[in-house]
């Protein structure tokens, strides 16, 4: 697990923040809502937005505010204090539930027509070859220099 301190937060004008797939107490995108806030906290976001609809959906799920999260993350300088403040304050999710709405956040894709357009936009901006790409978290590993494993297509 990487560490970050509050003295030296994580500077999103010049490095990405962890991956979405990246797992903190079993959830997806934990890790990665923790640096952009961790950012956002410092000034040091750059292009980056916390709470975006991707931190409201894990928020909702976990049952806590963009205020309290920030409260938290603000006042622990390590992964582990938000990690245990986590566990403690989330409402409890059985195995199976927390791994169904993982796999939900690793493949959910564009909802709308428009959405697509700006889906293949971004995606035709990194690499015009990736086609075969549907998922968000794919998009933003690929954005951010990451590599994601060609799908194969559906028959």
């Amino acid at each position: 697990m990487r560490r970050i301190s509050i003295g030296s937060p994580v500077d999103l004008r010049k490095s990405f923040p962890r991956s979405m797939r990246v797992k903190l107490e079993g959830y997806v995108h934990l890790a990665r809502m923790i640096d952009k806030c961790r950012a956002v906290l410092a000034g040091t976001e750059g292009e980056y937005i916390y709470p975006c609809p991707t931190d409201d959906r894990l928020m909702e799920f976990a049952g806590i505010t963009a205020d309290q999260f920030t409260a938290i993350v603000k006042a622990n300088p390590t992964d582990d204090g938000v990690v245990e403040w986590f566990r403690r304050t989330t409402k409890p999710h059985q195995p199976a539930e927390l791994g169904k709405w993982n796999e939900m956040m690793l493949k959910r894709g564009p909802s709308t027509p428009e959405k697509q357009d700006y889906f293949n936009k971004l995606r035709d901006a990194v690499d015009p070859s990736r086609t075969d790409l549907t998922a968000w978290a794919d998009l933003q590993d690929l954005e951010e220099g990451r590599h994601v494993p060609r799908q194969e297509p559906v028959s």
